[in-house]
């Protein structure tokens, strides 16, 4: 296939779209009809002060449409943030499967990503510890294929069955309707103790990938354990991985509880602003890869969802990547309505015996028809695969379809067999054969006992920061049950994963220390689940530069233009959005205002030079955003008169050993200084290093516990 072939294939699903689209601007206003109105704003009425009249069609038509605007919500995954995008592949995977998509790396297929939390409901907030899901419909030229997953490889539960106790559990109380959006009650961790299953899984949610920096910076995996099949009819089992290019990083606890009050459309905005900026979020795409015969190599059963394949034993091999460069037209008829169904698949994958799986191809199936009102689903624009559909289904709610003639079954002679099934040669989808041998009973497999193996194997891999900001959230969640009873199990239960993690979490909340437990036996780590390993860059993050009149524009341009050269994104915050003067009588709008912004939305503040250092110190709001940003563990850096703000906020015993001139930049625990010097690009090109590296975790326990200053 020629590329340019390729990139009409590409926009495939945005043609598709186009006849949908509607522009109503300099149009005249109409009923649904196409009757044209001359009024809109008042009811039809027996007198001006009388009754409204049954006869208003209009009226009846605009409150009816109203009234039925909002669909059902999904049950879980209610909030979401949708975009579109496009999937290369980098090399042939013909010796592993045959489905098409996966065949020519001239291929550009285009894709359909929604991002959401699980727990909340759809008006809560986004940067919520929770599950994200990353679910991704891939319109290809055999069907659409969706791969629904989420940001943590691994479930919660083994089977199915029990998905309706732990949502039962985890959601709001039923009594009182409380909390939203979050474990920290009671139900949820009286369900986890009294279902061991759970350990690894909420080894994962207390950690800091429970509360990602931005969708552009989470992992996505499908979960659950498919089958690749390839031309001669061999299958193997296979994971799918998403690994963002910016690399995989989190927020605080704090930040995003603050968060959800200051910004609770966090995420959603950032990967809005991103994609508007140009700044397309990228995905490069992996598998994991198992032949059937190595199926019981391991100490893990391969078909048990709370279990990882580790990387080091299973590499993941990186294939493709995915683009996200284009917003949605309409919310609601796009994202809203998209429905994704793990069912939809592709010659060339198939399914395995995952119990969770099994339940999971009807559970979604089921609720799309709750959902969208019937079988027709697949009808909306979004939801249409780019190749034609044929077939003898007919009526149900929402049919689009208008199909001529008396024949709406098979076999028949009026129609000469047409539609007619395709065969094996032709593209037809066939299900991999496998022998089924078996008892029928309600069981499950002693190789899925293993509850805590490797939720050890998670702790073991942690840093130190992360282990902290685990016991941490233990401490917040557990420590918001009121049943103490329950409280001490959750002690006792993780002192199973590891002895000093149970003594830590009785300590913060208030239980007895957990009777000493057998160790796992587990001694090993994973590098690649640790944070600390991934990806870090500079580009697209956040940079608040703090201005008032009196600032210095050498230093902000100077500034400005050094992190958009490095691919960051700058921003001016000022006292007010009013203009400001700086030096030699230069103009600014600030973009952003210490009332309308916080550090929380930011990666780094710089504090330039000049006269408005005096009036920053004074001004509570500015005090307050350099705390933040400091207890956050974010780079902060300043130059020359900027440095006296550090002195005036909690910065101050970090750069007590800072006096007198700095020609060279200075830098302690990720707060970088320079005074009296001329050249600013030695301090830009650190400030850039240090802002790549994320956060700077060491700084809050100094911050905390007042250790001496050991700067150099």
């Amino acid at each position: 296939m020629h590329f340019k072939e390729s990139n009409d294939n590409s926009m495939k699903k945005m043609e598709q779209l186009k006849p949908y689209l509607e522009n109503d601007r300099g149009q005249k206003l109409t009923t649904d009809n196409g009757l044209k109105l001359a009024n809109t704003d008042d009811s039809l009425k027996a007198g001006e002060r009388g009754p409204t009249l049954l006869e208003d069609f209009h009226f009846r038509e605009k409150i009816t449409h109203f009234d039925h605007e909002r669909i059902p919500e999904r049950v879980v995954h209610a909030r979401g943030f949708g975009a579109h995008g496009v999937f290369q592949l980098y090399e042939s995977m013909a010796e592993f499967t045959k489905a098409k998509f996966l065949q020519n790396p001239n291929v550009i297929i285009p894709v359909f990503v929604r991002f959401s939390t699980v727990v909340g409901s759809k008006g809560s907030a986004d940067t919520v510890r929770d599950v994200r899901g990353f679910a991704t419909k891939f319109y290809t030229e055999d069907g659409n294929f969706d791969l629904v997953g989420n940001n943590i490889p691994i479930f919660f539960i083994q089977d199915a069955i029990k998905f309706p106790d732990l949502i039962h559990a985890i959601k709001p109380e039923p009594h009182n309707e409380v909390p939203q959006a979050t474990t920290a009650h009671d139900t949820f961790w009286d369900f986890v103790i009294n279902t061991p299953e759970l350990a690894h899984m909420v080894m994962w949610i207390m950690s800091d990938r429970a509360i990602p920096r931005s969708f552009r910076m989470m992992e996505g995996f499908g979960v659950n354990t498919f089958r690749f099949i390839n031309a001669q009819g061999k299958g193997r089992f296979v994971k799918f991985h998403w690994k963002p290019l910016l690399g995989v990083h989190s927020l605080m606890r704090d930040e995003a509880q603050k968060l959800s009050g200051k910004d609770p459309d966090f995420h959603r905005r950032d990967l809005w602003d991103a994609i508007e900026q140009g700044n397309y979020p990228e995905y490069e795409f992996g598998v994991q890869i198992i032949e059937e015969s190595q199926e019981f190599n391991f100490d893990f059963d391969i078909l048990d969802p709370t279990k990882i394949w580790p990387e080091e034993m299973v590499p993941v091999k990186i294939i493709g990547k995915m683009t996200l460069n284009k917003n949605v037209d309409n919310f609601f008829a796009e994202t809203e309505q998209v429905a994704f169904c793990p069912a939809n698949i592709v010659p060339g994958i198939d399914f395995s015996n995952d119990p969770l799986l099994q339940g999971r191809l009807f559970s979604y199936e089921d609720t799309q028809l709750s959902r969208l009102g019937g079988p027709n689903f697949r009808q909306i624009p979004i939801n249409r695969p780019v190749v034609p559909v044929h077939n003898d289904q007919r009526d149900g709610m929402h049919q689009m379809r208008i199909h001529p003639g008396p024949v709406s079954y098979l076999p028949n002679a009026l129609a000469q067999n047409s539609p007619a099934p395709a065969n094996e040669a032709e593209g037809g989808f066939v299900h991999y054969t496998q022998k089924v041998d078996g008892h029928k009973v309600r069981s499950r497999s002693q190789s899925f006992r293993d509850h805590f193996s490797q939720a050890t194997l998670f702790w073991n891999s942690m840093s130190p920061a992360e282990k902290e900001h685990i016991i941490d959230a233990f401490h917040f969640e557990v420590g918001s049950v009121k049943d103490k009873k329950i409280k001490q199990a959750v002690a006792e239960m993780f002192a199973q994963v590891a002895p000093e993690l149970g003594m830590q979490i009785a300590a913060g909340i208030g239980v007895n220390p957990p009777p000493q437990t057998t160790p796992s036996g587990v001694t090993v780590s994973s590098p690649a689940l640790s944070q600390e390993n991934t990806v870090k860059t500079a580009k697209t993050r956040k940079v608040a530069i703090l201005v008032d009149n009196g600032y210095c524009p050498i230093a902000v341009q100077a500034m400005t233009d050094a992190l958009k050269g490095a691919g960051a994104v700058p921003e001016t915050v000022g006292v007010s959005l009013a203009p400001i003067t700086g030096r030699n009588s230069t103009k600014l709008t600030p973009d952003k205002s210490l009332t309308t912004v916080g550090a929380l939305v930011y990666d780094a503040v710089f504090i330039p030079a000049g006269d408005h250092v005096n009036a920053l110190k004074q001004n509570a709001d500015a005090r307050t955003f350099i705390n933040e940003a400091l207890h956050h563990a974010k780079t902060i850096g300043a130059t020359n008169e900027g440095i006296d703000l550090l002195r005036a906020t909690d910065a101050a015993s970090l750069i007590s050993g800072l006096s007198g001139k700095a020609a060279a930049p200075w830098v302690f625990q990720g707060i970088i200084a320079v005074n009296g010097v001329s050249d600013l690009k030695p301090f830009e090109t650190e400030f850039i290093n240090q802002l790549s590296m994320h956060r700077h975790w060491t700084r809050y326990a100094l911050l905390v516990n007042a250790l001496p200053n050991t700067a150099q």
